[in-house]
């Protein structure tokens, strides 16, 4: 099949994927419930997801005069999208010029583009796509090169280093696989690499299509995915793909059962080369780590130089920090690519790394690079240099004739307009989208204005952009105040630690709901919600009330007092208790062979989300506590110690 059929076919399939089968009654029953203009915009924009191109013209033709003519225009087209001609993609585009809305139709366009293989008008249009954060669209422009230059070895380089994370591969990407593949760029070893990759991740479609790339049926692929015990009961079979196929059953084995796997890749050792047996314990190892079992650290140690993914790099380096194993810790770190080298964490590691081995200069040069950022790691940085963390001098404050410009622009209003139909995703791209263009100052002026709109989150967001001018009293605000005081003085909690918790869980969006249902200020499940009203006595307590303000901020604060006594007053542990549940860092620690410091056990927390939680949460803390306390305050102090006990502590009913 010629690349063209290739990814026409592909774009079939793609386009198949985004039209709707089905309606729900009650989506319908919305769309016809037309009271005015802004609900008729609301169908409009539902009509156009569900590419119901009848209704949505029927609705923009009665919305001639609506305030957002680009946004009638664009749902207008998006619901026929498949169908669009480049000369209404360049009519829209050309009218709107300079727009967000105008660059979220040229993302779309440059995808039609790539599925139909129209490089010449893809290659002229893609320099002018200004957010390019398309992934998708990243491979097509090297697809197009790659077909214009067909010996280009520096494409292959490129392609190897953007695919890195399966889960976020899409049509364009395999497109450009498949191409490199038949074109001789990409070799077997690259698609094993992709496919081991895929496997890690639990990404079968990706891994079903690298199979057909790689000639593996896929009966055999799905036993070696699927049933990794039964298949690893037989010999390898002879040649790469025996071997390829054998190993990846070896790490979708280790997921359960990391012990077994490991058994059998001691005994089949001999049939491996040292670079196999190596890639076969860095499989193994990741599992093992992942579930944060001490055996990780001797899998890893047979690993040598075998070839890795970003999360097994990383991973490599956790275990040994949680074993204490700083020549590893550095090893690691030296031998990660420098895209994650960089990374603000893994500078500070590097650092104490270093230190751990009494380089000290070179350990400072390291924690000075990054003791000027705001984070966890900008914050710990600081400290290594024998500083605390404070309150950085306030700016001058905003003037009138600062703030007054930003009433009257045009896309802050646009955007305001949407917040104010609970329409948060296109609000926030064309808030975004003016910040762009915006000075420091100005950055301050418009985070003012979202203060002034009561949209605290916009207000944070906004102002955590600015490097120089720092106003700490819009990235920290302290709303709902006198009941707060009231609530964690009556609990002895501490106060910085709420905020920065309800700064990280809801950015103070009071109706903000999460895609699990937890609700509010402080992000409440329903049966946690539930159990905390039980056990403080709020007598005929009903979901609803989980919106209230100062309902949410009571139920909050008393069950984040339950989990820290829980845990042991560890707020590291409390924090993660609160976005994962009190069982699971029980377990974490319940994993631990020693005591380690608080920032060591959060850096090794094996959620991803949670992970970023807790730091992110008590980095907040950090600052607050210095702006209440109005001195310096330790982060260090705050993480404190996490120190090993068995998983029976604690409450076995707490939620």
């Amino acid at each position: 099949m010629s690349v063209k059929k290739s990814l026409a076919s592909l774009g079939l399939m793609i386009l198949a994927g985004f039209s709707a089968t089905s309606f729900a009654s009650a989506a319908v029953a919305k769309r016809s419930l037309v009271i005015n203009d802004d609900d008729r915009f609301m169908a409009l924009r539902d009509a156009a997801f569900h590419e119901d191109a009848a209704s949505a013209e029927q609705h923009a033709a009665a919305l001639k005069n609506y305030e957002i003519p680009s946004y009638v225009d664009y749902y207008r087209l998006r619901a026929r999208l498949s169908k669009t001609t480049n000369a209404e993609f360049r009519d829209f585009i050309s009218k709107y010029e300079g727009s967000a809305i105008a660059d979220r139709l040229r993302n779309d366009w440059l995808l039609m583009l790539g599925r139909r293989g129209e490089w010449d008008l893809f290659d002229q249009q893609y320099p002018l796509f200004v957010v390019a954060d398309d992934n998708q669209l990243r491979c097509y422009s090297i697809l197009s090169r790659a077909i214009k230059q067909p010996k280009d070895q520096k494409i292959a380089s490129e392609a190897r280093t953007l695919l890195n994370s399966p889960r976020d591969y899409g049509e364009g990407c395999y497109a450009m696989v498949t191409y490199l593949s038949s074109n001789g760029l990409f070799n077997q070893y690259d698609l094993w690499a992709q496919m081991r990759m895929a496997a890690e991740n639990g990404a079968m479609p990706l891994a079903q299509r690298l199979g057909k790339l790689l000639n593996v049926p896929d009966r055999q692929l799905a036993e070696a995915m699927d049933k990794p015990a039964a298949y690893l009961k037989k010999s390898p079979e002879a040649g790469h793909a025996g071997h390829e196929l054998y190993l990846i059953a070896l790490g979708r084995l280790a997921k359960t059962d990391h012990e077994q796997a490991a058994g059998i890749l001691g005994k089949q050792a001999s049939q491996f080369s040292d670079n196999e047996k190596a890639i076969g314990w860095a499989q193994i190892a990741l599992q093992a780590a992942l579930k944060l079992e001490p055996e990780a650290l001797g899998y890893w140690q047979k690993t040598d130089a075998a070839p890795l993914s970003l999360e097994a790099y990383q991973w490599r380096t956790r275990t040994a920090l949680r074993e204490g194993d700083w020549k590893l810790v550095k090893s690691s770190i030296a031998g990660m690519p420098a895209s994650l080298k960089s990374d603000p964490t893994w500078v500070y590691w590097y650092g104490r790394a270093l230190k751990a081995e009494g380089k000290n200069e070179e350990a400072r040069q390291q924690f000075a690079s990054i003791a000027d950022q705001l984070h966890f790691y900008g914050q710990l940085a600081l400290e290594e240099q024998g500083q605390k963390i404070g309150v950085p001098a306030t700016v001058k404050p905003l003037t009138p004739e600062e703030i007054a410009p930003m009433e009257k622009n045009a896309n802050l209003q646009r955007a305001l307009k949407f917040y104010a139909m609970n329409l948060r995703f296109e609000g926030t791209r064309e808030w975004n989208w003016e910040l762009r263009k915006m000075t420091e100052r100005q950055h301050l002026a418009a985070a003012e204005l979202a203060r002034q709109n009561n949209l605290l989150d916009r207000m944070v967001n906004t102002s955590d952009r600015t490097k120089g001018e720092l106003d700490f009293s819009q990235r920290y605000p302290t709303p709902f105040n006198d009941s707060m005081y009231k609530t964690t003085q009556s609990l002895g909690l501490d106060m910085a630690w709420v905020y920065g918790l309800i700064r990280q869980e809801s950015r103070f969006v009071m109706n903000a709901k999460s895609h699990v249902g937890a609700s509010g200020l402080m992000q409440l499940m329903p049966a946690t919600a539930r159990y905390v009203a039980k056990k403080i006595g709020l007598g005929n307590f009903v979901p609803a009330q989980v919106n209230d303000v100062e309902t949410n901020i009571a139920l909050g604060t008393n069950y984040l007092n339950m989990v820290l006594t829980d845990l042991g007053g560890s707020q590291a542990l409390a924090s993660a208790a609160y976005n994962a549940g009190p069982g699971r860092p029980r377990a974490w620690r319940s994993k631990l062979s020693r005591p380690v410091e608080g920032a060591i056990f959060a850096e090794t927390i094996p959620f991803n989300e949670t992970r970023g939680y807790v730091k992110n949460v008590l980095s907040n803390a950090t600052y607050y506590a210095a702006l209440f306390e109005k001195k310096p305050q330790s982060l260090k102090t705050r993480l404190g110690t996490v120190v090993p006990k068995g998983m029976t502590a604690g409450d076995p009913d707490l939620p």
